[in-house]
């Protein structure tokens, strides 16, 4: 059996956000969420591979608020965004770091992605009760 290495580099971490957004662009719960927001994807890969960079290897990459963004996306579906769309997320990400990665970076790579997942999925609520 092919041992895989871990997550060292953002060559790596591109890898991984391409494959892993080829998939949610296709997925036929979250891909007309992403595709209606995304226009320019080469771009937002360059801009997602920065965020993970600076999550994984604490590099100052990455600007942004990912929290508001998430608010305005679901502001944007009609306020559709739920449970089922950060499952559907998180099953992706686990399935593409497994199938690409393993080791320690790959295992911070999947707690980081869950504790994201469930900040953002609150904080998309709390965004909502704000609105009404």
């Amino acid at each position: 059996m092919k041992h895989k290495k871990d997550i060292v580099n953002r060559d790596d971490i591109f890898l991984l956000v391409t494959t892993f957004y080829g998939k949610v662009q296709k997925d036929e719960l979250l891909g007309p969420v992403f595709n209606s927001v995304i226009k320019d994807w080469p771009k937002h890969f360059e801009h997602l591979t920065d965020f993970w960079e600076s999550n994984l290897f604490f590099e100052k990459k990455y600007h942004g608020n990912p929290m508001q963004k998430h608010a305005e996306v679901d502001k944007h579906t009609g306020n559709k965004i739920n449970e089922m769309h950060f499952g559907v997320w998180l099953n992706l990400w686990y399935a593409t770091l497994d199938e690409l990665f393993e080791g320690e970076v790959t295992q911070i790579a999947k707690n980081r992605a869950r504790n994201m997942g469930t900040f953002l999925h609150l904080k998309i609520f709390e965004a909502r009760k704000l609105r009404e």
